[in-house]
């Protein structure tokens, strides 16, 4: 290994690791979509598809980097493995949104409507996934670390802070019995399909918020500092917990009651 490669991550990087993360994600990818393509699911299931993808181009350039590195190579793995998990949130905010437009339910509150549900979080999702990569950009200069390194800090506190906020309105909609959500095909109830879909979207949300602390810590310890130079974090708290979502949604796939034609899956109750 050159010492370019140290001098850039600080440390010393475990060979295999990237080479086995980058083939996971990759047959997560090639999962989503032949399920997303079997059960005929909306087109925006493919977000999932092409999120295991980046996480997966992410840890070749990881691979890359340890061998071969460069500024430019070490910015591009830096946002591959920083920005993808944002369109996972992006991911919950639809479904969410979808259950809402769905129901058809007449909302008492602004927060509560399937326009603004999908809008107001994507956008936020936007403006946080815009600072981020402005900021990670910024940090692989060296006259730019430390104004990289806030502008990062300040958008991965906007994006926790959007995630609560999302979190308490799919609370109030999962309580609520009007919201409804369409049967799959080995679903009994449409009662028994929502908890099956809230249940996967507060999961995913609350590890992609582990994620999104401990990348917040890393930050603000600072390029170099001790949790940035623990490899076993980065593995356990990113990688592990991203793969982590990614197993639910496949096993807990909702394409099903989100279908392309709706008439193929509901089901009269």
């Amino acid at each position: 290994m050159a010492e370019a490669a140290i001098d850039y991550f600080t440390y010393k990087p475990v060979r295999g690791a990237p080479e086995a993360a980058a083939s996971i994600f990759f047959i997560v990818a090639a999962i989503l979509a032949y399920q997303t393509r079997r059960a005929q699911a909306a087109r925006w299931m493919y977000i999932l598809v092409g999120t295991a993808l980046a996480e997966g181009i992410g840890y070749i350039l990881r691979v890359v980097c340890i061998n071969h590195i460069s500024l430019g190579l070490y910015i591009a793995m830096m946002l591959f493995l920083l920005l993808p998990p944002n369109a996972l949130a992006l991911f919950n905010y639809k479904v969410v949104g979808e259950i809402a437009r769905q129901s058809n339910v007449r909302a008492k509150h602004f927060y509560l409507r399937p326009k603004f549900i999908t809008w107001f979080f994507f956008a936020s999702d936007v403006f946080s996934f815009m600072l981020q990569s402005t900021g990670g950009s910024m940090m692989a200069q060296d006259d730019m670390k430390e104004t990289g390194k806030w502008i990062c800090v300040v958008g991965l506190a906007i994006q926790l802070g959007f995630l609560a906020s999302f979190v308490a309105v799919a609370i109030i909609i999962g309580r609520d019995p009007q919201y409804i959500v369409i049967c799959g095909p080995k679903q009994v109830s449409e009662v028994a399909a929502k908890r099956r879909v809230m249940w996967t979207i507060h999961a995913t949300t609350g590890l992609l918020y582990v994620r999104s602390i401990y990348r917040l810590a890393e930050m603000i310890d600072g390029y170099g500092g001790k949790l940035y130079s623990a490899e076993w974090a980065f593995y356990v708290f990113d990688f592990a917990a991203i793969l982590l979502m990614f197993i639910l949604y496949i096993v807990f796939f909702v394409g099903h009651n989100f279908p392309h034609r709706k008439s193929h899956c509901i089901r009269q109750v």
